[in-house]
């Protein structure tokens, strides 16, 4: 972790003494990680996305998160891949356009097992890594998360502004730093679908799974982008 960024300190909501962090991916994660870190937050994460598709991209964006945390010593729990469950939530929301009703719907099924956790095993407080990313809309991901906590007692969501105070620049600073594995779409399959139709259109290639590293533009000279979180 780089000590010498001057943070301003961060205090849970609530008076509470830890937080319990759902992480989309490594590159969205790591500002979040290193701010909880700074400010002497005890926090686990909590991975549980299966809407990440295919398998193999699933695979390569856990085992980047899992290395980061391992880092710092920080708990990561590993939740199911119940992706039968996901698809059979996504049905009729196929073709619904990004930051839609299918977000909508990706997003509280995530923060209802976020929040499920939490309150098994006393967490006060949950919050995502997934509002860090400009290719969302945080409102969306906030009012998800609030939903979710609502459900039960003593559980609250952390709606912090994770974008703020160069947190946005962080995260890729952080990302290429690490060398950290760069997904090139959200993270579902009609996302990867749609981007490479894009792509195809504009005279891209496809996407390949598991070549894009965010350390590979440092050297190249190539800007790396926000990373599209799932």
């Amino acid at each position: 972790m780089n000590t010498t960024i001057e943070r301003k300190p961060l205090a849970l909501p609530g008076g509470h003494d830890k937080v319990l962090l759902h992480s989309c991916c490594a590159p969205c994660s790591g500002e979040v990680m290193e701010a909880m870190l700074a400010s002497g937050i005890d926090y686990t994460i909590f991975f549980y996305n299966p809407n990440i598709h295919p398998l193999k991209e699933y695979e390569l964006r856990k085992n980047e998160n899992i290395r980061f945390a391992e880092q710092f010593g920080v708990p990561f729990i590993d939740a199911d891949y119940d992706r039968d469950n996901w698809f059979e939530r996504a049905r009729g929301m196929e073709h619904e356009p990004e930051r839609g009703v299918c977000c909508t719907m990706c997003f509280d099924m995530r923060f209802e097992r976020t929040a499920l956790y939490a309150h098994e095993h006393g967490f006060p407080v949950i919050t995502s890594s997934l509002s860090i990313s400009r290719w969302k809309n945080m409102q969306q991901i906030n009012d998800c998360g609030v939903r979710a906590a609502a459900k039960y007692p003593g559980v609250m969501y952390w709606e912090y502004n994770w974008r703020k105070g160069g947190g946005s620049a962080r995260m890729i600073e952080i990302s290429k730093r690490e060398n950290f594995y760069q997904q090139e779409y959200c993270g579902c399959v009609y996302s990867l679908r749609d981007t490479n139709r894009h792509r195809i259109a504009s005279g891209r290639p496809r996407i390949e799974l598991g070549v894009q590293f965010y350390g590979e533009g440092a050297t190249t000279g190539e800007k790396p982008k926000d990373p599209e979180a799932g």
